[in-house]
């Protein structure tokens, strides 16, 4: 577990479980959070940094999506605001796993965007959905950072029940803030072109899978898929690090298990006929 500054009156955790990111902005004595780490063991090291530690009180915990892995510190806070994109529910009961009991109905809903002033800073809440339906951007001009969430999983994506296309338009909205750091959902914070390396794994993938598709047929495009190596996908000088390693092989499994990529080499294939 570990903490960071990120500029003033913004502090970020990560947490040991799945490396999962919350990112606190203090108005005076008071915070309010963007996602809550993934296990209790982590939300409650974050609780005590902020509020035995450094004395402050949590008055708001904001989900960029409503995954559990995200949730943790939503119960920790009682009497703090919740606040969620509308879909939030659609994207808690689509999970694989689902931790019900970090689940906690947000008190405040929205659906394309709200901004929120909270001390030096301002808080720009955009509906961008991508790796889940309710996905939030939290645009911070007065930072110059955006929380990105599970957009992006530091240099690469994770498809997991998503359309790619949608993630990748996510992140070109994303793009357009302009901002110099990025915070993801995981690892922790990165400078902007995380995003450009992140469309550039997203569209080489696509391109191998299609490729693959096109080329052979049965088990064995079962087989090439699953050797399809990080480093083939990955943006030039990007060294891929252990936690991308897992989460591409999950890529690679969940390729083959949703036949990803399938409809776009059906269309490719119906291009090269035209």
């Amino acid at each position: 577990m570990r903490f960071e500054t990120l500029g003033s009156e913004v502090l970020m955790f990560v947490g040991d479980d799945h490396e999962s990111v919350a990112t606190a902005f203090f108005d005076g004595d008071d915070a309010l959070l963007v996602d809550s780490l993934g296990s209790a063991e982590d939300a409650n090291w974050m609780r005590s940094v902020l509020c035995a530690d450094l004395g402050k009180t949590v008055r708001v915990v904001a989900a960029t999506h409503y995954m559990s892995d995200h949730l943790a510190g939503m119960t920790l806070f009682p009497d703090a605001l919740t606040l969620a994109h509308r879909h939030h529910r659609h994207t808690f009961l689509s999970q694989n796993r689902c931790a019900d009991e970090f689940y906690r109905e947000p008190k405040l809903v929205f659906d394309s965007a709200m901004t929120l002033r909270w001390g030096r800073h301002e808080l720009r809440f955009v509906h961008n959905p991508g790796k889940t339906m309710d996905h939030v951007s939290v645009d911070v001009p007065t930072a110059d950072l955006v929380c990105a969430g599970d957009n992006i999983v530091g240099n690469i994506v994770y498809l997991s029940k998503a359309d790619p296309a949608l993630i990748r338009a996510a992140i070109g909205r994303i793009h357009q803030f302009g901002r110099r750091t990025v915070v993801g959902g995981h690892m922790g914070r990165f400078p902007a072109v995380v995003l450009d390396n992140a469309i550039h794994y997203l569209d080489r993938l696509r391109d191998c899978v299609i490729r693959i598709r096109s080329e052979t047929a049965g088990l064995e495009i079962e087989r090439r898929i699953a050797a399809i190596a990080i480093e083939t996908c990955l943006a030039p000088q990007v060294e891929p690090t252990s936690f991308e390693r897992d989460w591409h092989q999950r890529n690679l499994e969940v390729i083959v298990a949703q036949s990803v990529f399938a409809l776009d080499t059906a269309m490719a294939a119906s291009e090269r006929r035209a």
